[in-house]
């Protein structure tokens, strides 16, 4: 199983209420821009049996996995967080 970095992500949302991811952010500051969505698709964390999407970006002109891993139920104030596999 791939090592999970989690990452802060700004997003915008549409007025469906669709989350666009727009750009990561590094521990270390690094901000990359986020040039393109090409994909989105529901993906469960396994090991956490926690609901999750899955969003296929381009930054930099590469392809990458962008996961968000939505909260725990118990925890309303805890809406999710956002990983890349490392």
């Amino acid at each position: 199983m791939a090592n999970r970095i989690y990452v802060k992500v700004n997003s915008d949302f549409d007025n469906t209420g669709f989350m666009q991811p727009r750009s990561i952010t590094w521990r270390d500051g690094r901000v990359f821009q986020i040039d393109e969505v090409r994909d989105f698709r529901p993906a469960s964390s396994v090991d956490q049996r926690l609901r999750g999407d899955c969003y296929t970006v381009v930054i930099r002109g590469e392809t990458r996995h962008l996961f968000f891993e939505r909260g725990d139920a118990r925890f309303a104030s805890s809406f999710g967080r956002w990983f890349v596999e490392g």
